[in-house]
């Protein structure tokens, strides 16, 4: 950690990263990627994420909607961008890293009823901006610095508030409080040169709320040049050399060593006058290294039901098992090539677009629709000795084809699908029953880290190298224990368990390559320079595949 400049307690820093132009810039991606250079530089480093909807979380949002739904240690179901800040900084974070406009409006009303403002009128201003400031200073708490996305686009009404307070920090602590705007400079086709003016557009919306950038980010597809760094910094009111360009990298842990190269985080220390620190990004400069270093691929087939909306196709729904797949892959010393595939399009034509693949991945998801598609998908991998590997629903799944197609019980299913079904192999958990009946949907799944003990000699306690590990879960259903002794009669492997051994967490086949089905996530633990565990033997696995094919 850098020496402190006087014998006085150093004050919290907070960096605001606001966006302009459009959605979807990487906000996210330049946060973590200035919180991960302040950190090489020894500062204890924060994140938050601010999303504008009035839910409480992110969980009753559907991911097509909005992107994946990650979930914290602490069992909050928040936005992708956290899990960004996690795999970037490898820090594990929670509830207080998590703001949406629903969590502030909802504890201003609850001081209010409670009297707590002595009969004031309450209002936007000062009582919202308050709430936001400290949920801020909460997340400030025994760190050096906090890096505040604030979700949406400059300008947009529902952020407003938000902006607001960003600023009156600034006002009260101006040393403590840096601005850096995000914002897209396009190249259009029709002319052939980057432009700048969306920027100073964007810049001035910002100006007109009472903010002024400290920097400016430039997203494009090529290296901002010299000359857009001169006009953003005359019409922005800038310094030129606080035009931090960040153009599209074939991978997004190139951004903090790209950022770096023009010296942003010494910049950032300069101005939030703090000492520049001694260390550096070299354990992000080797992984860069491996991941242009690695030639051979592996094909993998990521099959979910969550992948379409109208004419696209998102990957956002399922970035942490993505990011978990590239880092487990680079780590092998192979380069993933995964192919998307819709359950539904199976059920359509059949398995041979899971022809040539190395490996298999069910991916998790709710409700009935694809659910058959899911099951050949399993059926396929089992039969034709193609690693496998089941996150949550990818578990259940492999539980009912098993039951259908080892066991012979036809009519075997989740009671989430088909209530009634003959043999439930899959079944509600009784106190998640209990909250369906009063219709209590939010945030009432089982949530955040719970422990799991691991079977000796089986694939998953090889994997973690420990009997006992914690894992995230999201889910409302769980292998039903009435059916065990008929699984593991017919090999059927329960392999991880809850301590207390009710709770079926891990399943996996004996005689398979490799085989395991969890019901826990183990994509929200798994980091670029420490990839998770099963997704490691997982690729393994996948590459001794392709050498013996």
């Amino acid at each position: 950690m850098p020496k402190k400049t006087s014998g006085k307690k150093r004050s919290t820093k907070y960096i605001f990263v606001s966006g302009g132009v459009i959605s979807g810039l990487g906000k996210g991606i330049t946060a973590a990627s200035i919180g991960t250079i302040l950190q090489s530089k020894g500062y204890k480093i924060s994140a938050v994420k601010v999303d504008m909807y009035l839910n409480l979380d992110a969980g009753t949002i559907r991911p097509q909607e909005h992107g994946e739904v990650f979930v914290t240690d602490d069992g909050v179901e928040t936005d992708q961008d956290i899990g960004h800040y996690e795999r970037f900084l490898d820090e594990n974070l929670g509830r207080d890293n998590y703001i949406t406009t629903g969590q502030v409006y909802s504890e201003v009303l609850k001081k209010e009823r409670a009297f707590e403002y002595d009969g004031e009128d309450v209002e936007a201003i000062p009582h919202i901006t308050d709430e936001i400031i400290r949920r801020f200073k909460l997340a400030g708490k025994g760190v050096d610095m906090v890096i505040v996305e604030l979700g949406g686009t400059v300008g947009e009404y529902q952020n407003a508030i938000f902006f607001e307070a960003s600023r009156i920090m600034k006002l009260r602590n101006p040393r403590d409080v840096l601005q850096v705007h995000v914002a897209y400079l396009p190249i259009p086709g029709n002319i052939g040169e980057m432009k700048s003016k969306p920027v100073q557009q964007s810049v001035r919306t910002l100006n007109s709320m009472g903010i002024e950038p400290d920097f400016v980010v430039a997203r494009a597809e090529r290296v901002v040049d010299d000359r857009r760094k001169e006009r953003i910094a005359l019409f922005c009111n800038v310094k030129k050399e606080d035009v931090i360009s960040n153009p599209d990298l074939p991978s997004i842990y190139e951004v903090p060593l790209v950022m770096q190269q023009q010296k942003f985080g010494e910049k950032i220390l300069d101005k939030l006058q703090l000492p520049p620190g001694k260390k550096d990004l070299a354990p992000w400069g080797k992984l860069l290294k491996t991941i242009k270093s690695v030639k051979k691929e592996v094909n993998i087939a990521v099959v979910g039901k969550y992948f379409s909306t109208g004419d696209y196709h998102l990957s956002d729904v399922y970035v942490s098992i993505i990011e978990a797949l590239k880092a487990a892959s680079w780590q092998n010393k192979v380069k993933p090539k995964l192919f998307w595939i819709d359950s539904e399009k199976i059920e359509k034509q059949g398995t041979d677009v899971l022809k040539g693949m190395d490996g298999i991945v069910i991916t998790p998801g709710f409700g009935k629709r694809g659910v058959e598609g899911l099951i050949s998908a399993i059926t396929y991998a089992r039969t034709k000795k193609v690693p496998y590997l089941g996150l949550c629903y990818g578990m259940q799944m492999a539980t009912i084809e098993f039951a259908r197609n080892v066991l012979k019980l036809k009519d075997a299913n989740t009671t989430e699908v088909n209530p009634n079904t003959k043999y439930p192999v899959i079944n509600i958990m009784p106190e998640q029953e209990k909250k369906l009946l009063k219709k209590d949907y939010g945030a009432s799944m089982r949530l955040g880290a719970w422990p799991c003990v691991l079977k000796n000699g089986s694939k998953a306690y090889k994997s973690y190298g420990s009997k006992k590990i914690s894992e995230r879960h999201r889910h409302r259903y769980e292998f039903n224990n009435k059916f065990r002794k008929e699984f593991e009669a017919k090999g059927f492997v329960f392999s991880g368990t809850s301590p207390d051994g009710r709770l079926v967490e891990i399943i996996e086949l004996k005689d398979h390559p490799f085989f395991v089905g969890v019901q826990f996530h183990p994509e929200f633990q798994s980091r670029p320079l420490s990839p998770g565990p099963l997704f490691r033997e997982f690729i393994k696995a996948s590459v001794r595949s392709i050498r013996s094919k």
